[in-house]
């Protein structure tokens, strides 16, 4: 008998620690809730009420709360005081749109762990008679979300508070309206489980814009930023070696060199190779600002950072080099970009024939605008090939140009939007290109693209595809497609994709990038003779394909 009791005390203890919550717990089901019924329950969703406020109460009656019963009780009550939902008819209604579902997650509702089920069924029946209305915290423009009617809080660290506010904001951002939450490496369910004690361990100014910039960076978008001079200074640096250079093969090499106000000379040249800063690989620098700098991919995050590599707080920096087959260490000086005196690159030509037989053109898209675009084809379509440089950001050129390049009107990918009546899904659109046109360019069309190919400039990309001679030469775009959500958070402008952008067959491109069909990246060698080889390996094919 004695026995039994025992084992009855020791599973009813376990029930007891099982209803026992911890502070993450319960800060984790606040995040969702307030998140969920700001953009789903039809007063809130309204503006009928100060949310912000609302959960500045909650984080205060959190600290009396200790277990499931009493979390529930005050989710209850909360629930019950913001109003009646009437039933909503047209929430049910379908209306013949592919929905595309790989970010839609309301699972945690049902989680018995910390919610009752009288508070899950409260719930689901306010997702099931959804706002579904204008929203007072979102809007639409052209398909894009766009953020508005919330308060602006100091970007200084004030209280703790606001700090969880902040990321509660953009963790539910993120959670209803980035179409590429689903590719993350790290689950967005768990990146608020480990930031929630992040923010509440910030104390200072510095470590508030440090975690913030955390934050944005598990997006893994190279779209998504956070701008901010306190990271910048203590990421990077307000002073600079004067030089500029390229990078490849995890090495920089020196391509110019700048004067400075002071006609002080520095300890480089032009050729010199790079490996090693303060006593860092490139690689590890890479790594190091990695934490706080957001891309899709490595190379995206080579590419965003690639300036920042000879930035520093000190007077001077040492410096690892190879020179003529040789290996020195050097220590050069810094300046302030003030002092730095750089030339102004000379304008490139918009087009040009890139041979004496004018059989070859060229095109650098980073500077040809839309009302260039008949003078331009008009004095290269007799030529056999045409390059189009897209190592750039184009201009809005991509549908002018495609009714002279495609032959007829084709879809050249599809987008993913966010529906606006059901947070967190989303609904696939095609978007066809081009006309019906017998006369369209049939020379051979030759892009070239690199990691800096982003954005408008992969869509373009994808829409030079469609011709029937066209070839990818280059490396990995960026991937980071669809364009852009701009907003603040804790008072510092952000933003990332706002729509999703997919092959016409549904394949991604977002993290991958467009992959060429012939696959170039610039060497060492290259980059020390002044060579492009992406554009001598273009005019290769033209040659031994013509």
């Amino acid at each position: 008998m004695r026995t039994y009791f025992l084992l009855f005390l020791f599973f009813l203890s376990l029930s007891f620690s099982a209803q026992n919550l911890s502070e993450n717990q319960k800060l984790e089901s606040l995040c969702r809730i307030w998140g969920f019924l700001k953009y789903y329950h039809p007063y809130v969703a309204k503006g009928n009420t100060d949310w912000d406020q609302q959960f500045f109460q909650k984080i205060n009656q959190l600290e009396n709360v200790h277990n499931k019963t009493e979390l529930n009780k005050l989710y209850s009550v909360w629930i019950k005081g913001l109003g009646k939902v009437s039933p909503c008819k047209e929430c049910s209604i379908q209306h013949g749109k592919i929905y595309f579902l790989k970010n839609f997650d309301l699972s945690w509702i049902d989680n018995s762990d910390i919610f009752t089920e009288d508070i899950s069924q409260k719930l689901h029946y306010i997702e099931n008679n959804r706002n579904i209305s204008d929203s007072h915290y979102f809007g639409r423009n052209e398909g894009k979300i766009f953020f508005r009617n919330e308060k602006s809080y100091s970007s200084n660290f004030t209280s703790q508070s606001i700090v969880l506010l902040e990321l509660f904001r953009y963790w539910n951002y993120v959670e209803y309206f980035f179409p590429y939450k689903y590719e993350t490496d790290q689950n967005w369910n768990s990146v608020l489980t480990e930031m929630i004690p992040k923010f509440l361990a910030v104390t200072d100014d510095e470590t508030y814009h440090l975690t913030l910039a955390e934050l944005v960076t598990k997006t893994d978008d190279s779209h998504a930023y956070l701008s901010s001079k306190l990271i910048s200074h203590f990421l990077y640096g307000s002073k600079k070696v004067p030089v500029e250079y390229s990078y490849a093969e995890g090495k920089l090499v020196v391509t110019k060199i700048n004067s400075n106000r002071f006609n002080e000379k520095i300890r480089l040249n032009i050729g010199d190779i790079i490996y090693d800063i303060e006593g860092k690989t490139i690689s590890q620098m890479v790594n190091g600002f990695g934490k706080y700098i957001p891309a899709s991919n490595s190379w995206g995050k080579i590419f965003k950072v690639k300036n920042a590599f000879l930035l520093s707080n000190k007077d001077s920096v040492s410096i690892k080099i190879e020179r003529n087959g040789q290996n020195m260490e050097i220590t050069t000086k810094t300046y302030l970009k003030k002092d730095i005196i750089s030339e102004k690159a000379p304008v490139p030509e918009k087009w040009k024939f890139i041979d004496d037989s004018k059989q070859t053109g060229y095109v650098n898209m980073g500077v040809l605008e839309k009302n260039d675009i008949d003078e331009m084809y008009s004095n290269l379509k007799s030529a056999k090939s045409i390059i189009f440089d897209l190592r750039n950001y184009p201009r809005q050129t991509i549908r002018p140009l495609s009714t002279l390049f495609l032959p007829q009107t084709t879809v050249y990918y599809q987008f993913t939007l966010p529906e606006t009546n059901y947070p967190g899904k989303f609904y696939s659109k095609q978007n066809s290109i081009g006309r019906k046109n017998t006369e369209y360019y049939k020379g051979n069309v030759i892009v070239l693209v690199d990691e800096s190919t982003q954005s408008q400039a992969e869509t373009t990309v994808m829409m030079f595809k469609q011709h029937p001679k066209a070839k990818i030469i280059g490396s990995n775009t960026s991937g980071a497609n669809g364009d852009v959500i701009s907003f603040k958070i804790a008072g510092l402008s952000t933003r990332f994709s706002g729509l999703g952008a997919y092959y016409p067959d549904g394949r991604e491109t977002q993290r991958i990038g467009i992959i060429p069909d012939i696959l170039v990246k610039p060497s060492l060698e290259g980059l020390k003779s002044g060579k492009d080889e992406v554009l001598e390996r273009a005019l290769e094919h033209i040659k031994n394909n013509n």
